[in-house]
């Protein structure tokens, strides 16, 4: 049975910066903590000895969580430890003697906050089918080399110099025009165009035509050069019973499955910004493309991976009736892993690498981050920011970075810097991509004075800058902006390791800004757009903007790609409704006592679905964030007066809409009088009678023989 007992153990790494046990025992209000100077050294026969009695402990350092680990495991207590970065996220910074309310922090959320409920997986599985493609010369090289530990397949794409087959036929040896590659790790499949006239599988390597052709033209690759070839006899000829040669060949198109890609080609056949795991493009330098090979050797077997992302389809904006709204995660999926499927997208998670750029994107929250998920990563900034500020932080500051190069970064900086201020808590996260609007906002409306995320290991950071853009633009308004060089949210642009400096000087000289005087009580949720309105409408009640003599402003300007926003209909809107229809959000409703056009500016997403719906072209989007009740308010953007039959007087539909028909049958061949255009302004009911008493009608019973 085991001890239920939580035990904290801190290492100062051989008293290289200060721990005082009392007062972070205090602040931190954990029972059991104790200070240790060589915890991995001489000290570590104490931790095994609390591992092996039972105890679930976390300790403050990751760089010998290896050593750790394996000590945990020798006692079968490897689910009972735990690590977190106290070293180089608070300990080593010439802000040290000011960290300990930062301390404090990181040591109750390591200590307090629960397991993280595991996400969904995604199995993959991969042979040892291996496709060699590129020019004869390397492919083949290749294919000899790696013969035995694969079941090789080689598809020669060009010639480049003297090559020659192998002589025994030990794996297939195609040659052709790659057309196309698509799938992933266990699953790819290659299609080409087989433009060689001798068929490779078919042809048993005796040369025969090699030493017929008179013009030289085949090569002892066994491809035929077209620029040479003239007679295309005596080759064919020498084949003779074998049938391997034929130039009228039309059956050229080929496909193929893989476990594993060597992509030799000059132009890679893939060409994205993350390729799929199982292919390789090291390119011509044979150094690169034995790392290739031996990275492609360690994908053999079976593997599990987390579901990146979750997708709610009934969210989802990008198409209604084969009209084209939101794009945006399409646009931004590096892995080309996100594709239309009709009126929503899909997402091939055997594709999909966690960045998490799409959800960053995603105006409706459709698509939502799982690795972490929102709720998760929320509780944890709660928990930090509480402690903190409970410790007796102030001004904190919210640093989001990627686990593995912005955790290198970070400890960079606290290695050859200055370290991290005392008031920046760091936040690891497996991308920095996904971190959207709703985290920004969230984290400054539970408390935090600023908001920084660090670019170390992501794609492109344009996605990113726009988000922030959008949060500076609502926080400006609102008075929450300072003066430059105190803007409440930052892009912290560094891309590796060796850019610590950036980190440094971007931090160091970042001053606090106003922040709100009474955090937020709520939880970040599952849904981007609840959590969006709640952040706002806290932001919004703490607004230092609503003690100035301005007060808060009715509405904000936005760039485009905002997830807020207005509809403006133009006069020419002849109220069809086609856009209520095609609005995924409910933020066009019809009205149902009159023909009247009502939006609710809070539900749209500005996906532009309605806009390009609209026969009339009389929709447009202005993005904007209207404050207040307004905006969950239904509002009128056209109504009219209804139609009445010119006979009996039924109502027949709005008056734009009947007059809009009228006009566009005006001088067709079928309403040439005046008569037969009046028919038009009459009900159904009345047309018909109108066309009894009309002597010169056509009647049914006149078409008879």
């Amino acid at each position: 049975m085991r001890n239920s007992s939580k035990q904290i153990r801190l290492c100062d790494c051989n008293r290289t910066f200060d721990l005082d046990a009392g007062r972070l025992t205090e602040l931190a209000g954990v029972a059991e903590l104790s200070v240790h100077h060589e915890l991995c050294r001489r000290e570590l026969s104490t931790l095994e000895a609390d591992l092996a009695a039972g105890c679930d402990i976390a300790v403050s350092c990751t760089q010998e969580s290896a050593l750790f680990s394996e000590v945990a495991d020798s006692v079968n207590a490897g689910q009972h430890i735990r690590f977190f970065n106290l070293r180089e996220t608070a300990g080593w910074s010439v802000e040290q003697s000011a960290a300990t309310p930062k301390m404090a922090a990181l040591i109750a959320a390591a200590s307090t906050l629960p397991e993280v409920e595991p996400v969904e997986g995604v199995q993959m599985a991969a042979g040892r089918a291996l496709l060699i493609v590129g020019e004869a010369g390397a492919a083949l090289g290749w294919a000899e080399r790696l013969a035995a530990s694969f079941d090789v397949s080689v598809l020669m794409s060009s010639r480049a110099g003297e090559a020659e087959l192998p002589a025994d036929s030990a794996y297939p040896v195609w040659s052709g025009n790659p057309q196309s590659l698509k799938g992933h790790l266990g699953a790819f499949e290659l299609a080409w165009e087989q433009h060689n006239p001798i068929d490779l599988e078919r042809c048993v390597r005796c040369n025969a035509c090699v030493k017929a052709c008179p013009e030289g033209a085949i090569g002892f690759d066994l491809q035929v050069d077209a620029d040479k070839c003239r007679s295309h006899g005596a080759c064919v000829t020498a084949c003779g019973a074998i049938g391997a040669i034929d130039f009228a060949r039309r059956d050229t198109a080929r496909s193929e499955t893989f476990d594993l890609v060597l992509d030799l080609s000059s132009t890679p056949l893939l060409r994205r910004v993350e390729l799929p795991d199982g292919y390789a493009a090291p390119g011509r330098d044979p150094f690169d493309q034995a790392l290739a090979v031996q990275a492609l050797g360690e994908l053999v077997g079976e593997f599990e991976k987390p579901r990146y992302v979750a997708f709610e389809s009934g969210l989802c904006a990008h198409s209604k009736s084969k009209k084209t709204g939101c794009n945006n995660c399409i646009e931004v999926c590096s892995t080309e892993a996100i594709r239309s499927a009709g009126d929503v997208i899909a997402v091939d998670p055997w594709l999909c690498k966690g960045c998490g750029t799409c959800s960053t994107v995603c105006p409706s929250g459709a698509l939502s981050f799982q690795y972490p998920r929102v709720p998760d990563l929320g509780l944890q900034l709660k928990t930090l920011l509480t402690e903190y500020r409970r410790a007796g932080g102030a001004d904190a500051c919210v640093l989001f970075h990627s686990a593995a190069a912005g955790g290198k970064l970070v400890e960079r900086l606290a290695r050859r810097g200055r370290g991290l201020p005392a008031r920046v808590i760091p936040v690891e996260v497996w991308s920095a991509d996904a971190i959207g609007l709703d985290v920004m906002l969230g984290a400054l409306a539970l408390g935090a004075c600023q908001v920084a995320v660090l670019t170390a290991g992501t794609h492109d950071a344009t996605p990113l800058q726009a988000q922030a853009g959008h949060a500076l633009a609502i926080l400006g308004a609102l008075g929450y902006g300072g003066e430059a060089g105190s803007e409440p949210v930052r892009i912290v642009d560094a891309s590796d390791a060796d850019d610590w400096h950036k980190l440094e000087r971007a931090l160091w000289a970042w001053t606090p800004c106003a922040a709100v005087t009474t955090p937020a009580s709520f939880h970040l949720l599952p849904k981007k757009r609840e959590t969006l309105d709640l952040a706002l409408r806290h932001l919004v009640a703490q607004a230092p903007a609503a003690r100035s003599a301005a007060g808060v402003p009715a509405v904000v300007a936005l760039k485009a790609g905002a997830p807020f926003g207005q509809v403006i209909a133009a006069d020419v809107c002849t109220l069809c409704m086609a856009c209520t229809g095609a609005c995924p959000a409910g933020a066009l409703r019809a009205s149902t006592d009159s023909f009247r056009l009502d939006f609710i500016e809070r539900n749209c997403v500005q996906c532009g679905l309605c806009v390009n719906s609209c026969p009339e072209s009389a929709l447009s989007l202005e993005p904007r964030l209207l404050f207040g009740d307004q905006a969950r308010s239904a509002r009128t953007l056209r109504e009219a007066d209804t139609f009445h039959c010119v006979s009996c007087g039924t109502a027949m539909g709005a008056s734009p809409l009947i007059e809009s028909m009228i006009a566009r049958l005006t001088g067709h061949s079928m309403f040439a009088s005046e008569a037969q255009l009046a028919r038009l302004r009459m009900c159904a009911d009345c047309r018909v009678l109108d066309l009894m008493k009309t002597e010169n009608s056509l009647k049914a019973w006149d078409m008879t023989e």
